[in-house]
C-alpha cells in the first residue's frame, strides 16, 4: 500500500509527513505509520495566531492546525508546529501582490511549493534526519532509466502537477507523493477507515490566503496604488472608458468590462500598468502563437519528440514544440496571460516549464 516510499527496511527509516490539516495529507500520515516507519508530522503555521483561530477553508490556519494535531494524536506519531508566517508573508504574500501591480497573474501556489514548502519543509526534514518527505499531492513519482521522474496524477480531476513544475531534481528524489495513483474516494475511505476527524472534512478552496476569494483587497492592502482606476481603450488606443483598478483584471477575462456600443465581446487582451491602462478587443485578439518563458526548470532530460504545454492550471495541455527560452504552440491557445506558467509535458511525464514573460500574438507571426 505504501510502496511508493521505495525504501529497503522501511521498519528502520524516518518519514516527515508535510500535514496541512486537511484530508490528504492526513491519509499520508496514516499510510506513513501503517509502513512501520518512524513518522513525524510537521505543520507550517502561516498565519499569526490570532488572525488564524476559526479559520476553516484554507491550509495551515488555526483550525488546520488543531486538526493535524488531532490526527497525529490518533496514529501515534510525533508533530511539530513551525512558525514560518514571515517568510511566507515576504515569499508569497508580498510576490502576490507586486505581480498584480506590475499587469501580471501570479500563481501564489507554486511560489509556495517552491520555497516555503520546498526549501525550507525539506531542511526541516533533514534536520529531523528524514529519509524522505511525504507530501499529499496528487501527483506521481516514478523511476525512470534516468532516475525518479515526475508524472501526472491517476485522477485527472485531482492531478496537481502544474503547480510543481518547479520541483528540481533533487528534490523529487527526496519527495515521496503517495496519492498519486489513487482516487479522491478512496484517500477518504482510508480516513474513515483509520477514523481520523478530518474524513468529511471540504477541500481547500481558492488562495489559502485569500479565503473569501476577494484576492483584489489583499493586492489594494499591501500595493494601493495597483487598485487606482484609469482608461479602457481598444487595440487602437482609442479610450472606451473606465475601469476601477487593474487588480480586478486579467488576460482573457470578459466579466467586468462595462462598455456599451460594442459590435462584438471585448476581452483582456493586455495590461498596462505603467499608464494604468485596460486594452480590450475581440476574441480574435487573444490568439497567441507562442509564449516567451522566464526561470525554466527541468526535471530530468528532457529529451526529444513532440510535448504538449498547459498555461493554466484548469487547461488541457496542448500540442506544442520547446524553442530556447519559448514554447511555440502547434495551433493558436487563447488566455496566455504572463506571471502565469507554461508546463510541459511528454505523456504524463513533467518535463518541467516556466514562467510566461510575454506572448507573440498569432496575428504577429501571420503577418
Amino acid at each position: 500500500m505504501f510502496g511508493d516510499f521505495q525504501l529497503e527496511d522501511i521498519a528502520k527509516k524516518r518519514i516527515v509527513v508535510a500535514m496541512s490539516g486537511g484530508v490528504d495529507s492526513s491519509v499520508v500520515a496514516a499510510l506513513a505509520a501503517k509502513s512501520g516507519a518512524e513518522v513525524i508530522g510537521v505543520t507550517l503555521q502561516l498565519y499569526d495566531h490570532g488572525a488564524a483561530v476559526g479559520r476553516t477553508g484554507s491550509c495551515c490556519a488555526g483550525q488546520d492546525i488543531r486538526d493535524a494535531r488531532a490526527v497525529a494524536d490518533r496514529l501515534g506519531i510525533a508533530h511539530y508546529v513551525f512558525d514560518y508566517e514571515s517568510q511566507f508573508r515576504d515569499s508569497v504574500i508580498a510576490d502576490f501582490a507586486d505581480e498584480y501591480a506590475a499587469g501580471r497573474t501570479p500563481i501564489p501556489c507554486v511560489r509556495c511549493n517552491q520555497g516555503v514548502k520546498f526549501t525550507d519543509l525539506f531542511g526541516i526534514a533533514r534536520d529531523l534526519g528524514a529519509d524522505c518527505l511525504a507530501t499529499g499531492h496528487y501527483v506521481r513519482r516514478v523511476m525512470g532509466a534516468d532516475g525518479p521522474e515526475l508524472h501526472r496524477a491517476i485522477d485527472p480531476a485531482r492531478d496537481q502537477s502544474y503547480f510543481l513544475f518547479a520541483t528540481t531534481d533533487d528534490q523529487l528524489a527526496y519527495l515521496r507523493f503517495p496519492l498519486g495513483g489513487m482516487e479522491k474516494a478512496a484517500v477518504r475511505a482510508i480516513a474513515t477507515e483509520y477514523g481520523l476527524g478530518v474524513a468529511a472534512k471540504p477541500d481547500s478552496q481558492d488562495i489559502c490566503f485569500v479565503p473569501d476569494g476577494d484576492y483584489a483587497k489583499i493586492v489594494r492592502k499591501l500595493r494601493p496604488e495597483a487598485a487606482e482606476p484609469g482608461e479602457i481603450v481598444d487595440l487602437e488606443g482609442q479610450v472606451l472608458g473606465q475601469h476601477k483598478g487593474l487588480i480586478h483584471f486579467t488576460v482573457g477575462q470578459r466579466r467586468g468590462i462595462e462598455i456599451g456600443g460594442s459590435p462584438e465581446p471585448l476581452y483582456v487582451v493586455r495590461l498596462d500598468p505603467a499608464e494604468r491602462r485596460l486594452i480590450v478587443g475581440p476574441r480574435r485578439a487573444l490568439a497567441v502563437r507562442a509564449a516567451m518563458l522566464d526561470d525554466c526548470n527541468w526535471i530530468g532530460p528532457r529529451g526529444d519528440g513532440p510535448v504538449t504545454a498547459k498555461v493554466r492550471s484548469l487547461a488541457k495541455p496542448v500540442p506544442a514544440r520547446i524553442e530556447g527560452d519559448a514554447v511555440v504552440f502547434e495551433q493558436p491557445e487563447y488566455g496566455v496571460a504572463p506571471g502565469q506558467a507554461a508546463v510541459l509535458y511528454r505523456g504524463d511525464r513533467v518535463l518541467g516549464g516556466g514562467w510566461i514573460r510575454e506572448t507573440v500574438a498569432a496575428e504577429a507571426l501571420a503577418a
